[in-house]
């Protein structure tokens, strides 16, 4: 299994299941990443957390413990 987390920078992947339950669930569906949806990591902060990517044409800051729920291929 491949997470969000571990897509190199300028990479793209798409999303096959998220993981996780009730509200992180919702949170990261309701951020735009379904299952389906292209995702390309753009930057990674100095200390690897948040990591920045490009969903639906927009970016996006998300933590990497929650990126580690996103399964890609």
């Amino acid at each position: 299994m491949k997470t969000l987390r571990e897509v190199p920078v300028g990479s793209s992947a798409k999303v096959v299941k998220l993981h996780g339950e009730g509200a992180v669930k919702r949170r990261i569906m309701d951020m735009g990443i379904t299952k389906g949806v292209e995702v390309q990591v753009r930057k990674v902060a100095p200390l690897g957390d948040p990591l920045e990517v490009t969903v639906r044409g927009y970016q996006l800051s998300i933590r990497k413990g929650d990126a580690e729920l996103v399964e890609v291929e």
